[in-house]
């Protein structure tokens, strides 16, 4: 049975007037409301989690083959309130999987959901659950954002900047100029273009080779990677890179967890002079514990990993001990908006950036929000430059290098479901594992 709960708020002020005024009759006449059921009035009703909806986005790779599984899969989360959440990740059966958790319960009670989802399954949720588990938060939070009318930055502190700076991944933000063009620009005059353009950071990736190099240098997905020789090659390529962007103008590399320790050590050390912004993933991040403590000792440029982690209990022991300068925590990656606030707190205490590894737009959109609240330093990695999604009618901002906010409730975001290719809908929930305390707290099984 559907109730309405604000007409019963409604109906149950005007009774208790009755009550209070002794008239016997609800209509009698118009009486001033105690305060506590004015208090009452004031409340946010619940919103109970009815349905999950999944959809592909047009470029969604159906065929599972992802050589980059970067899930950008849209979840839709409706409430029996008329609102409907936004988020994105995972894939038809993670989040299947974690709906059981979610559905029939209040939206707004995003922190006892997400424990309850980590907790309810016999396993703690895998890198690939935690994916499902962040595209819902990001949906329920929308939720928040737009039953309170607020965008959710708000909810987060509120603006600690005016904008976000971004790098784009590959380096020359895509629609600067044309691809004709910028096959035939200089490694020197890429990152002159990105500086001209407003952007803080001119990024390559691993696989980067000097102008001028000869022609197979340059290693692709699939072929030998000869990583003694590609360390003098990218020695060549970020003196050009500085050349580029200026005495004060910034790079950066992802070294992408190509090199072994040893390795990693002779390349930083190489690149020290040249005054990198940040280098992403040195090492395996099997190793990150154990050998970026050591390689922090061993060079001084920035190390910025972790786009592949998930949970604060992974950048913890790094952020702590200052062993990272930047964590690469991401949405959904790290399981939502919920775990993203508290990494946060964690980075803020011990005064490490974040840089965001990029996701799909909807995640990102959810990186413009916490980023926007986040006081310590934050670069953003993002790759539609000034192009609107097709599938979103209300996107981001983004001009001069720079993510803008908006004032927009929620997320600040619509998509066309028409433009959209539905999956599945889920509506079933499931008793967990999950027990209670005596305090009302959650614990495992």
């Amino acid at each position: 049975m559907n109730v309405d709960r604000r007409g019963f708020a409604k109906s149950l002020t005007g009774a208790v007037g009755a009550l209070v005024t002794g008239s016997g009759s609800v209509a009698a006449f118009p009486v001033q409301a105690p305060a506590a059921v004015a208090r009452a009035q004031g409340r946010l009703p619940p919103a109970i989690v009815t349905k999950i909806r999944v959809f592909y986005p047009p470029n969604y790779d159906r065929n599972g083959a992802q050589v980059f599984p970067q899930s950008n899969m849209v979840v839709l989360v409706d409430t029996d309130a008329g609102i409907t959440g936004i988020g994105q990740g995972g894939s038809p059966d993670t989040v299947r999987n974690v709906a059981r958790s979610v559905i029939g319960r209040n939206a707004f009670d995003t922190e006892m959901i997400w424990q309850a989802v980590y907790m309810d399954g016999f396993y703690a949720p895998g890198k690939e659950r935690l994916h499902a588990l962040g595209a819902i938060d990001l949906a329920l939070w929308d939720i928040k954002g737009k039953a309170l009318n607020v965008p959710l930055y708000q909810l987060f502190g509120g603006k600690a900047r005016e904008h976000i700076e971004l790098y784009a991944t590959s380096g020359l933000p895509q629609g600067l100029v044309s691809p004709t063009e910028a096959a035939a620009m200089s490694l020197k005059e890429r990152a002159a273009a990105t500086m001209a353009a407003g952007y803080r950071v001119f990024r390559v990736d691993s696989d980067i080779v000097p102008t001028g190099a000869p022609p197979g240098a340059r290693s692709g997905r699939g072929t030998a990677f000869d990583s003694r020789s590609h360390i003098r090659l990218i020695g060549q390529a970020v003196e050009q890179m500085r050349d580029g962007v200026g005495p004060d103008g910034n790079w950066m590399i992802d070294l992408h967890q190509k090199f072994d320790f040893h390795e990693a050590v002779e390349v930083c050390k190489l690149m020290e002079p040249y005054r990198p912004f940040c280098v992403e993933d040195p090492v395996r991040e099997e190793q990150f514990r154990t050998q970026i403590p050591k390689l922090r000792l061993l060079t001084s440029v920035p190390l910025a990993p972790g786009e592949e982690w998930g949970t604060r209990s992974e950048f913890s022991p790094l952020v702590e001990q200052r062993d990272i300068d930047f964590a690469r925590a991401s949405l959904p990656n790290v399981g939502g908006i919920t775990e993203m606030l508290k990494i946060m707190a964690l980075c803020d205490t011990h005064k490490v950036g974040i840089v965001p590894h990029f996701t799909g737009p909807i995640a990102t959109v959810g990186h413009m929000h916490t980023m926007m609240a986040f006081p310590g330093q934050v670069l953003m990695e993002y790759n539609q430059g000034e192009r609107p999604v097709p599938y979103m009618p209300e996107f981001l901002e983004c001009r001069n290098g720079k993510v803008w906010p908006n004032d927009r409730p929620g997320l600040g975001v619509s998509v066309d479901e028409k433009q959209l290719t539905f999956v599945e809908a889920m509506t079933e929930s499931a008793p967990g594992s999950t027990q209670r305390r005596l305090d009302g707290s959650l614990t495992h099984w």
